[in-house]
């Protein structure tokens, strides 16, 4: 055993705490490549094989061989708090920048300075951030002595979470000193991706050290023994949340159910905290700190499991977790591995259950597309932009883009180099850009390849681990032996009947608050946004021109009623007067409405989409409540114009002086405006300001459905 092995083994026995401790196979190869050959690695093996110990043990070796400290690019926070806890336990010295704690910032500084630092954690997004990319990353790379991406599937626009944040690694990597090494890990890359990241990885080979284009791939098989997969497929969202409600607890130890929406998971943690279930949501829209409470909590079996979304998902270290169950398919076999993995990792048996539903490909559908830049839009983003920077408030503002895309679009212009963001906002480069239609085209041709592929794991009658380890390309896959095809049924099919009429009860919920708008957005008055006196709207929405509080009676995403109202409003969908189930629901929704005032009449908005829905609403409603109804507003002109979606700015110009109440004549008190769809809120916003200013004392908003 040579020097570098004997160390080797002693740090790895440390950090497991085990004597008898020794690598797996393909461990040490990993760690030599980069220690004594100092070249680049890219590392495919199943989750729980061990990568963490490849780049801990490497940085203490380098680091007693007088190297700087490892850069280790991690995308999630949570990864990134589990990465530090086992830093610790090899004694390893691991700090993070990231988001949650700029307050540390100046001291992490002082630390890496005084090199008391072996690991520092960064997340894609940070090397962007013109502070530190500018004043301390420069230094940082001098020093290193070891770069670590995690998660590098993430750098592949083939992979299934792609991260246009990854694509600026290339950048990085080219900058650093000669002879220093590189490791690459992921547990999810078919060979496709696998090719694509080392493709990326040898471009960039330090020409100064002999043998250093070639990357060194290590992939080991995916099988994971201890897993007991299966799929049970039920008829509708009522069905799946009974069988959820009466067979929880008889799942092993604590888990994850994850759904693919954020009001998926609220609503069914939700539902079974009432039924007297130890559960918790956590999605992106969870926070931080309530975030890492879950975790906690989780990690230490104090809740039967966390309802998320996958938020919840890259490196989250629970070694011991009991079952990973999907309400909801993601939209590839890759993806779902990624998230299954999650569980028994160091326990001989773990469940898995997928319970697919008949709105997945709608989902996966929209998701599909969401990181592909539109020419147009990018065009526009591009030539708003000049030298002088522009923050990406006011770059919203001059383009028809709301801040989640707009921000996406930024990030994949800046890593394309037409854009860069610098102090205060972004700039053009200057550089010439075209839209890779050709590129995109088979990206979204893939997308659809596996969804299909994830459907036929629904499907298939025979072996479900060997299904996806052959998904991702891994030929030592044979028949698990395990799994609901290989030996039966493991898991219950009947869905008991207080559970299903409980699951039932809650989805029949209904109700969703509206809120009002309070400002104008910045930068309407450059579109043409003037009020009758020809002045600028902008600032605080006046009292007496601003709706009341409103309700909707369900979103879109919504277990329950978002099913029938997705069906409503799809393209394809022939409009027709609602039915008595549909009308019945609406009224419950304003029997619950606690206003300090009851409407004294009902107006509708004029639908072009769907006038015989909304104006049959209207009429119910009145006549549930026997209120007169006074008809539909009028269009103005033409109309609104454009598209849903957009940006504030943009949305409230299409709307604005479109909607008048003609004819109508509208007695003292509110009046209750109905309305088929809200999703910017501006559409209501101005058709409530014109019946103000036609003498209406409130508006109330109501909505069939909130969009989101």
């Amino acid at each position: 055993m040579n020097e570098t092995r004997e160390s080797a083994i002693r740090i790895l026995r440390t950090l497991v705490g085990s004597e008898a401790a020794e690598f797996h196979e393909g461990q040490y190869e990993a760690i030599e490549t980069l220690v004594d050959q100092r070249r680049r690695a890219l590392v495919v093996q199943r989750t729980g094989w061990g990568k963490s110990a490849v780049y801990f043990v490497a940085t203490l070796l380098l680091r007693s061989k007088g190297a700087g400290p490892t850069i280790l690019v991690s995308p999630l926070l949570a990864l990134m708090r589990d990465q530090i806890a086992a830093a610790a336990r090899a004694g390893v010295r691991a700090v993070a920048i990231n988001s949650t704690n700029p307050h540390e910032w100046d001291d992490i500084l002082l630390r890496l300075r005084n090199d008391d630092i072996d690991v520092l954690l960064v997340s894609p997004e940070r090397l962007n951030n013109p502070s530190f990319r500018e004043q301390q990353l420069p230094q940082l790379i001098q020093r290193t002595g070891l770069l670590v991406v995690d998660e590098a599937h993430c750098i592949s626009d083939w992979g299934h979470d792609f991260r246009p944040d990854y694509r600026r690694l290339r950048d990085l990597i080219a900058q650093l000193p000669s002879g220093v090494p590189v490791l690459a890990t992921t547990a999810t890359a078919n060979s496709r991706v696998v090719q694509d990241v080392a493709e990326q990885l040898e471009s960039l080979h330090d020409s100064a050290q002999p043998g250093s284009a070639q990357v060194v791939t290590i992939r080991g098989p995916l099988a994971r023994a201890s897993l007991r997969l299966g799929v049970l497929r039920l008829p509708d969202a009522g069905a799946r949340l009974g069988w959820l409600l009466g067979h929880l607890d008889e799942l092993p130890g604590s888990g994850i159910i994850y759904t693919l929406t954020v009001a998926a998971a609220e609503d069914t943690a939700r539902l079974l905290r009432e039924a007297g279930h130890r559960v918790l949501a956590y999605t992106g829209q969870t926070d931080p700190t309530e975030r890492e409470q879950a975790e906690g909590l989780l990690k230490d079996n104090k809740v039967k499991a966390l309802v998320a979304t996958s938020a919840l998902g890259m490196g989250f270290d629970k070694p011991d977790l009991g079952f990973v169950l999907h309400l909801g398919a993601p939209s590839s076999p890759v993806a779902y591995y990624q998230q299954v993995g999650r569980a028994g990792r160091a326990t001989e048996n773990a469940d898995v259950l997928l319970l697919p539903g008949p709105e997945d490909q709608a989902i996966w559908n929209y998701f599909a597309t969401a990181s592909m830049p539109d020419e147009a839009r990018a065009q526009a983003v591009i030539g708003a932009l000049g030298d002088a920077p522009i923050s990406t408030p006011a770059l919203e503002a001059m383009v028809n883009l709301r801040r989640t895309p707009l921000e996406l679009l930024l990030k994949v212009l800046d890593v394309d180099g037409a854009v860069r963001k610098v102090r205060g906002g972004w700039v053009a480069t200057g550089r010439q850009w075209s839209y890779d239609r050709e590129r995109y085209g088979r990206i979204a041709a893939e997308r659809i390849a596996e969804q299909q592929h994830m459907i036929e794991y629904e499907t298939t009658g025979g072996c479900r681990m060997e299904y996806l380890q052959r998904s991702l390309d891994d030929d030592t896959a044979v028949p698990c032996g395990r799994c609901d095809n290989c030996a039966g049924a493991w898991y219950p099919s009947d869905v008991p009947t207080d559970a299903a009429q409980s699951a039932l009860s809650s989805l029949d919920r209904v109700g969703v608050l509206l809120e009002p708008r309070a400002q104008w957005p910045t930068g309407a008055d450059r579109l043409g946004v003037s009020d009758d006196r020809g002045g600028q709207v902008k600032g605080r929405i006046a009292e007496g021109e601003r709706m009341l509080e409103g309700r909707a009676l369900a979103r879109l995403t919504d277990l329950g009623w978002g099913s029938t109202l997705r069906t409503l409003f799809d393209a394809a969908a022939v409009d027709a007067p609602a039915s008595p189930a549909l009308l019945a629901a609406c009224v419950r929704v304003l029997g619950d409405w606690n206003w300090s005032e009851r409407p004294v009449a009902v107006v509708s908005m004029p639908s072009r989409r769907h006038p015989l829905l909304i104006d049959s609403v209207a009429r119910g409603v009145a006549d549930a409540g026997r209120l007169p109804y006074l008809g539909a507003m009028s269009l103005v002109g033409n109309g609104p114009s454009g598209e849903p979606g957009g940006n504030s700015a943009y949305r409230l110009a299409s709307v604005w002086d479109r909607f008048s109440p003609g004819e109508i004549e509208l007695p003292t008190g509110p009046t209750l405006l109905v309305d088929d769809l809200v999703d910017s809120r501006w559409t209501m916003t101005v058709a409530a300001r014109a019946l103000r200013m036609a003498g209406a004392s409130a508006v109330l908003p109501f909505a069939l459905a909130l969009r989101g």
